[in-house]
């Protein structure tokens, strides 16, 4: 089946007006099981990288489009099962509960669905929470009876899941705002074509009205010969 591959220098290439918009069920049970247990995919069309080397913004691709990464799973701790979600610049911060991903044909096979925000900053009380989003996919088999699982998982009922494989896909993507992308590293493509507009002056033209009426009242006062209908006479003449 792998007959297309639209995987060109690292980055997704589809045919003008053809789109990658694959839904839970097919991103976990049409590539990633098939990915995890080295069988033919649907198409070529999914980049494998190291997700934890790469901040958002710098992932191969579009920056304003969707993306997916096939990514090996990094342990953050030698012996421990925790898993690396540091980058360069930053973090991944999980948030939610987990959603869980079933198929009928492919019982006890789950899919698990994690969202997760970066973080810019790696001290955690100072980092800045941006608008990009990662949706993490993994495959688990639960160590019970798989009836006793369906909707959320909660922190405790994970405990029974064992991971099938050290395969995710991860599925990147900038967060909108009122329908329009809102991350300031969009922003920053562009700036150096941006002026930026100067502060608006405002004048208040009736007090200056008054003051010079106040001022010519003065002069014509004191002495009405310096009074000229021309401006030019108030200003000092070369001797």
């Amino acid at each position: 089946m792998d007959k297309f591959n639209f995987v060109k220098d690292g980055a997704i290439k589809l045919p003008p007006g053809f789109r990658f918009q694959p839904t839970d069920e097919e991103i976990v049970f049409q590539y990633l099981i098939r990915k995890t247990f080295s069988c033919p995919l649907p198409t070529s069309i999914i980049p494998e990288i190291n997700i934890c080397k790469h901040d958002p913004w710098d992932l191969l691709g579009d920056i304003e489009q969707d993306r997916y990464f096939f990514s090996n799973k990094e342990a953050k701790y030698r012996n421990g099962n925790r898993a690396n979600r540091a980058t360069i610049g930053g973090y991944w911060k999980p948030t939610g509960l987990d959603k869980q991903i079933t198929c009928s044909k492919r019982k006890p096979i789950l899919g698990m669905k994690k969202t997760l925000v970066f973080y810019k900053g790696k001290n955690t009380t100072h980092a800045c929470r941006t608008d990009w989003i990662m949706h993490e996919y993994r495959l688990v088999l639960p160590k019970n009876s798989p009836s006793n699982f369906h909707g959320h998982i909660n922190k405790s009922s994970q405990s029974c899941l064992v991971q099938v494989g050290n395969w995710v896909l991860c599925h990147i993507f900038l967060k909108k705002r009122n329908g329009k992308l809102c991350d300031e590293e969009i922003m920053h493509k562009d700036c150096e074509h941006v002026q930026i507009a100067k502060p608006t002056l405002y004048y208040d033209f009736m007090t200056e009205d008054l003051a010079a009426s106040s001022c010519s009242s003065s002069l014509s006062n004191d002495d009405p010969s310096e009074v000229s209908s021309s401006p030019s006479s108030l200003v000092d003449q070369p001797t």
